[in-house]
């Protein structure tokens, strides 16, 4: 256990040494990470292929060491999972990600692996947690990039495994649009009525500004919108200069898709989220009674949610998943996306991948009443996660003074979109954040012009990051015996996801990777995917495989040597996929549910 006087403020892995082995695009972001709680992380030697092993020691843990393994294959064989391409295309998030293209895309950052480098600090603090708690625990934690991938597509397929269909068809096509003098640019409208005011002043037809609105609206939820041709002309014939006017004055907002290398330009280091302990005197250490043997790390903690879309509610999910008791705070009436097609016994399957296993409860927060109650449940809980507006929550009398003045012990964590860090910044939703941090170039090869995955990159990997620092603040106060405030970003998941892209471009180098980077190659029946250092190889013979099966060329590629699997083309399919036979679960609704990221032992 921690002392008081020991721990630097911000920092509660400090005293605790980290020893790395494994290929950097595995434990690049968890030590960067890693090193920002204050943990010692000397370098390791490169490994160019395999899994990583993490191994800590240090003061404040108990004897022994706390180990993670993170794997590129975990449920999946390893011969279907070798890299990120593979993992990409078994899992579905090719598929996911191609949507707007018409056909499967592989990612051209390393979205899997990203991903199951966050999942791994969340399952050592975890550990580490549970270790300070009461002494006991796990010591070894397992993830995959293959676990991490379906839970970043578990919305995806919940969605195809209903049994209704989507409110708006599926179908190739989406933003970002292009202006007339070339401007590609990412437009937000969170209502009907700011998008056809800024459409209407542009001068665009009725008939398109009605008919584009739902798949515009749902592109969040299908990763697609095909909207009218009518509107791409509109903004062709319409300067840059002409379109922020818009925009400005209809409510709607529009932000031009930055380069990687202005991105560098204006980055300054930082990490992906701040802790703050509250002010004041520290109380005693935790003196919790040990915790019955094989419970989750963060059993007997109370989380409240209160968080709208996907950023907050996935990361109180995932602080659920770790047997902490999420109560989360909804308007009167409750969350109006609970109904949100496609639906299984009534409720949204997209809204239970985020939220099953929540206790609600309806406050009026804009209510001097609601208000009071929201205090009242916050005295007796463990953590306050929102997402709400900037300034809402003082507004409310809900800010972090207010509600740590009632228990001083409280973890208050907001789950932001810019941080308040870059001026003049977009509304921050996720395809404004990929737009305007470059990740709409760096997610697609050189032959691709730049646009926004509309697949939620941001606000997945900045829900992971969420309760990465959510974790992060409850091991802070077991070791300081103070509450604390931490605030993350989806600017700071988009950082952690183009770090290495951002860091080519300061160097100077070409930030993109190569023309066809990650394009799976088509066969008779469907798509395969080699593995990237495959790639080149496997393209040299593509005529020849477009008249094999999937399955035919999968084995033709591996008999020469050629690591490679078939690419998932259909969520529906994939709980019979041979390749995932007893992966999935259901729900008491009947909804299709993925793996937990972490195997604790």
């Amino acid at each position: 256990m921690g002392h008081p006087t020991v721990i630097g403020a911000g920092r509660p892995l400090e005293k605790v040494d980290v020893r790395v082995f494994g290929p950097a695009v595995l434990t690049a972001p968890a030590l960067a990470h890693l090193r920002a709680l204050g943990a010692r992380a000397p370098a390791s030697p490169a490994v160019p292929k395999g899994s990583a092993r993490y191994a800590l020691t240090g003061a404040g843990m108990g004897p022994g060491e706390i180990t993670a393994h993170t794997a590129w294959a975990d449920v999946l064989s390893e011969a279907d999972a070798v890299d990120e391409a593979t993992v990409q295309a078994a899992s579905g998030m090719m598929h996911v990600h191609g949507r707007r293209d018409g056909g499967p895309r592989g990612l051209a950052v390393d979205y899997a692996a990203t991903c199951a480098s966050v999942l791994t600090v969340q399952g050592l603090l975890a550990a580490l947690l549970r270790q300070a708690r009461d002494g006991s625990g796990a010591t070894e934690i397992t993830t995959g990039a293959d676990r991490a991938a379906l839970l970043t597509i578990s919305q995806y397929v919940a969605a195809a495994n209903a049994p209704e269909a989507e409110a708006v068809p599926s179908a190739p096509g989406g933003p970002p649009f292009t202006a007339a003098c070339g401007t590609r640019f990412e437009l937000e409208a969170l209502e009907p009525a700011p998008w056809a005011r800024f459409w209407r002043q542009l001068g665009a037809p009725e008939e398109a500004i009605r008919s584009g609105w739902p798949a515009f609206q749902f592109r969040y939820a299908t990763a697609c919108a095909p909207l009218p041709q009518a509107l791409r002309r509109t903004t062709n014939a319409a300067s840059w200069a002409r379109i922020r006017e818009a925009a400005a004055s209809s409510g709607a907002e529009v932000c031009a898709l930055r380069a990687l290398a202005e991105r560098a330009a204006e980055a300054t280091p930082a990490a992906p989220w701040t802790l703050t302990p509250h002010p004041g005197e520290a109380d005693s250490p935790s003196t919790a009674l040990p915790l019955p043997t094989g419970t989750l790390p963060l059993s007997g903690l109370t989380v409240l949610e209160a968080g709208r879309r996907i950023q907050a509610p996935l990361a109180a999910h995932l602080l659920g998943l770790l047997g902490a008791n999420v109560v989360r705070i909804e308007p009167p009436g409750g969350d109006p996306l609970r109904g949100m097609p496609p639906c299984i016994s009534g409720v949204s399957a997209r809204w239970l991948a985020l939220n099953r296993g929540k206790r609600a409860v309806e406050i009026d927060i804009k209510s001097l009443a609601g208000q009071a109650e929201l205090r009242e449940l916050a005295a007796d809980a463990d953590v306050f996660l929102h997402n709400w507006a900037p300034g809402k929550a003082e507004q409310c009398g809900l800010g972090v003074d207010r509600l740590a003045s009632v228990n001083p012990r409280l973890v208050y964590a907001y789950t932001s979109g810019w941080a308040g860090r870059l001026p003049d910044a977009p509304m921050g939703t996720d395809f404004m954040v990929q737009a305007r941090t470059g990740v709409g170039e760096a997610a697609r090869p050189a032959d691709e012009p730049p646009a926004p995955s509309l697949m939620t990159l941001i606000d997945v990997l900045g829900g992971l990051v969420g309760a990465e620092a959510v974790l992060a603040g409850l091991l802070l106060r077991e070791r300081t015996g103070r509450g604390a405030r931490v605030e993350s970003s989806l600017l700071g998941a988009a950082e952690t996801l183009t770090a290495p892209a951002l860091r080519r471009a300061a160097a100077g180098q070409d930030p993109r990777h190569p023309a066809g980077f990650r394009r799976p190659l088509p066969t008779a029946d469907g798509w395969v995917a080699p593995a990237d250092d495959f790639a080149h190889t496997a393209r040299a013979e593509s005529v020849r495989l477009r008249d094999m099966t999937s399955d035919q060329a999968v084995a033709t590629l591996r008999t020469h040597g050629r690591s490679a699997t078939a690419v998932t083309t259909d969520l529906a399919a994939l709980p019979e996929d041979p390749r995932m036979l007893g992966t999935f679960t259901r729900d008491v609704h009947g909804s299709l549910v993925v793996p937990p990221p972490w195997r604790f032992a």
